[in-house]
Parts: C-alpha cells; structure tokens; sequence
C-alpha cells in the first residue's frame, strides 16, 4: 500500500540497467504505489531534488563501491533530509555498519534482492526517517512554547553566524519577562506559564521565519535576526513596545506582559563568539532592567508595561 493513498516518491542513483531491475521488482498489480525516478549521478541528484522532493533516496554504489564512505558522504550532503537507502554489490558488514553510522537508513546487497525486501526497506527507512526527526525536533525545542530551547539555539546561531560573516547586518536580542517569579507567586504558575507563552507569541509576531526564536530558560528568551538589513536597535524595540502594548490593551490577564530587552550588534569582520555576543546582549538587557527599577519603585508586571 502507498503512503496515505499517495504514491512513495524514490528517486535512484546508479545506472540505468539497475533502475529498469528496481522497476521491474516494483512492477506488479499495485505498482502505482511507488514512483521511480533515475539520475545518473549525484549532481543531477541534487539538482533533482531542488525542485521535485522525493520520499527515499536509492543509492547505488555501483562502482564506486571502494569509495563508498566518501560517495555516502557526498549523498547525504546532497540531500540531508531524504531518508536514504544503499545499494551494494556485496553483502559487506563492515561497509554496511559504516554506511547506518553515517546517517542511511538501510544497506542492501543487490544479490540477492526480491520485491518484499525491496518494499520493507523502503518502507522501513521513511519511517524511521520521520521518528529520528521527531526526536531531534524534541530535543532542540522548548516544550512551553514551542520555540528552540538553549541546545537548539546554540547549534542553529553557530552554524547561521558564519552566514552572518558573508552577509553582514544582523542583530543579537536578549530578552527577559520581567517579575515572571512575582506573577507566579500573586496569581500561580498557570498565569506564569502564559506569561511565557505571551512573550514567545510576541516575538513571534516581532520577528520572521528566518531569524532564530529561542526560550534559553526560565525567563530568559533570545533571537539571532539573521539578516537584519535596515533594523536598527530603536527599531526593534519600537515593534516589540508596541506589539507588547497591543496585547495588554486587549488581554483580560490578571498580569500585564513587560519585557526588558539588550541587543547586541553582530559585526561582519573579527566576529566575536557566540558566548561574548550572548554576554554582550545580557549585560545590555540587565542595564535596561536596572534603569527601569529606578524609574519606578512598582512592577510592571502588576502595574505598568514597559520596555526599556
């Protein structure tokens, strides 16, 4: 049986006498369940996948089978999010071992190689495809609110900071809900949790699908915007005021939502690290929340809102 009524998508790499076997083992009374597609190679492989998604990736070792771990290699780059199953002229363990450890799914000799091995391989590989994902979405999200939580943040930020290098203007916030400990001790930790999940909507709201959201723990949230372009730092906290201001002009909370914000430039040329423009942005954000503690002697949690 196809996928939810809809055929498996499986785009081969190898050669076309191997492709016309794949098809033959397929071809039978539900044969309309599986869609094969074939590329000589790897480039046109991923030039494929650009513009037509595929379910599995089928790679044919072929004769590449003694640089199989660099072709692997290669094929995952190709198409990191493809689950991927190899084919092999032999049944070598050790290569197979190497091949799962590098990220395929299964590894298959060709001989000998029937339809219901075929279909289970494919079968078995998207599904462990999706779960592995699950997984890693789980681990790099804040449960809450949905956002990345402190793992996921600093894995994605590293990787996007060395876009940044190329590409220049961007922005580090720093973010934390102000009097989160006085609003779950007042009106209980229900009140706190929506509080957390205000702030996240906010900056939702504030900031697009590109930029990097994260809760990094308690009440502290984060964004690296990627590509600020013309945002300034009177910019960003003008969309959050306002945003901000919104919300509690039209919420019946028992509490008011107040953010003290510290925003750190992130420059193109002699980037500092990850962890300084963290500390940068932090101490911005705390030389905000002290400012804002002496202006008022009352919390805006309870009795105002204000972004510094």
């Amino acid at each position: 049986m196809s996928m939810n009524g809809v055929p498996i998508r499986i785009l081969m790499v190898g050669e076309a006498k191997d492709a016309c076997r794949l098809r033959g083992l397929l071809d039978t009374e539900d044969s309309s369940h599986f869609h094969i597609a074939h590329v000589a190679d790897l480039d046109l492989a991923a030039e494929r996948l650009s513009t037509e998604p595929a379910d599995v990736l089928l790679l044919d070792l072929g004769s590449k089978q003694q640089q199989a771990r660099s072709y692997v290699q290669a094929a995952r780059a190709a198409s990191p999010d493809t689950p991927m199953v190899v084919l092999s002229e032999s049944d070598d363990e050790l290569l197979a071992v190497e091949s799962l450890r590098q990220g395929v799914q299964d590894f298959l000799p060709k001989e000998p190689l029937d339809r219901l091995t075929l279909v289970r391989a494919l079968r078995y590989s998207m599904e462990r495809h999706r779960l592995q994902k699950n997984l890693q979405n789980l681990s790099l999200l804040d449960d809450l609110t949905g956002l990345y939580n402190r793992r996921g943040f600093l894995a994605l930020a590293e990787q996007h900071l060395r876009m940044i290098q190329r590409k220049g203007a961007a922005l580090l916030i720093y973010l934390d809900l102000d009097d989160l400990k006085l609003i779950n001790d007042t009106y209980g930790h229900l009140e706190g949790n929506r509080a957390l999940i205000v702030t996240a909507n906010v900056m939702r709201a504030c900031f697009r699908q590109s930029d990097i959201l994260a809760r990094l723990g308690g009440d502290e949230f984060c964004v690296l915007m990627i590509d600020a372009g013309q945002d300034s730092d009177q910019q960003v906290r003008k969309r959050l005021r306002q945003r901000t201001d919104f919300i509690n002009a039209l919420s019946s909370w028992k509490f008011r939502l107040s953010l003290s914000v510290g925003i750190a430039e992130v420059p193109a040329v002699q980037q500092p690290s990850l962890d300084q423009l963290l500390r940068d942005a932090d101490s911005h954000m705390y030389e905000e929340k002290r400012k804002k503690q002496l202006r008022s002697a009352d919390s805006p949690a309870l009795k105002q809102t204000t972004i510094a």
